[in-house]
């Protein structure tokens, strides 16, 4: 896990793959890793790592896609782990996915089954749509967040473009949403009601994710990744 702030580098090595890096209020973070969410102590020189909670404790399953919402709920995304100790991957040959939230008190409720890769957590400004993709699925949706918290039916909110696959997306001020595309070497830009606004060519092959940051959140940050495919290219 790394961090960039005020221009210093910090880096922790965890004993994990890690799918997700969130400071908190408290001044730690959360960091998601196979084994569950735990809080990273951000002023220890070396990596002090205390478990918050088990999302999903599904044999073979490990955490992917996690953010947090207005309330301070951290929203997380699992699917069948395809990363073995190696490194290398692994086929995905079931969806034995899920979509969790969980309280600031750790509290978890399960939400969605039956998810392949939950990639984009993302919500409209009054926190009552929520977006998300299923990147086996090669599709954007939108669920109706219920009063009690629970998500309505879901319906296709950003089809499928033929530029890569939907993994991680990052909300501006305008309302649209700008959707890493795996496999695509490009971000994708949708407007509110999920049509193209524009598309933004990258020089990577797998964009992953991006997120809004510096001082005035004007800088858009992507990673990316090299699967096992293109290793060595």
């Amino acid at each position: 896990a790394c961090r960039l702030v005020a221009g210093e580098y910090r880096q922790w090595r965890m004993p994990e793959p890690v799918s997700a890096f969130i400071p908190t209020g408290q001044g730690d973070a959360l960091v998601t890793l196979a084994s569950g969410v735990y809080r990273l102590d951000l002023k220890s020189e070396k990596t002090s790592l205390a478990l918050f909670c088990v999302a999903d404790s599904t044999p073979g399953n490990r955490a992917n896609e996690a953010r947090c919402d207005a309330r301070g709920r951290l929203w997380l995304g699992s699917m069948q782990n395809n990363i073995d100790a190696e490194g290398k991957d692994v086929p995905l040959v079931r969806r034995s996915g899920g979509l969790f939230r969980v309280e600031p008190d750790a509290r978890v409720t399960r939400l969605l089954d039956g998810q392949g890769i939950v990639n984009t957590l993302l919500w409209n400004i009054d926190g009552s749509v929520l977006y998300s993709a299923d990147t086996l699925d090669e599709v954007i949706y939108q669920y109706p967040v219920q009063e009690d918290g629970s998500l309505g039916p879901r319906q296709v909110w950003a089809a499928e473009q033929g530029q890569g696959s939907p993994d991680g997306s990052a909300m501006d001020a305008e309302g649209y949403v700008w959707n890493a595309r795996w496999g695509g070497s490009c971000l994708i830009r949708f407007a509110p009601d999920g049509s193209v606004d524009r598309v933004i060519e990258l020089p990577v092959s797998h964009p992953t994710s991006c997120v809004f940051g510096g001082p005035d959140l004007e800088t858009l940050y992507v990673t990316s990744a090299a699967p096992a495919a293109a290793h060595g290219r």
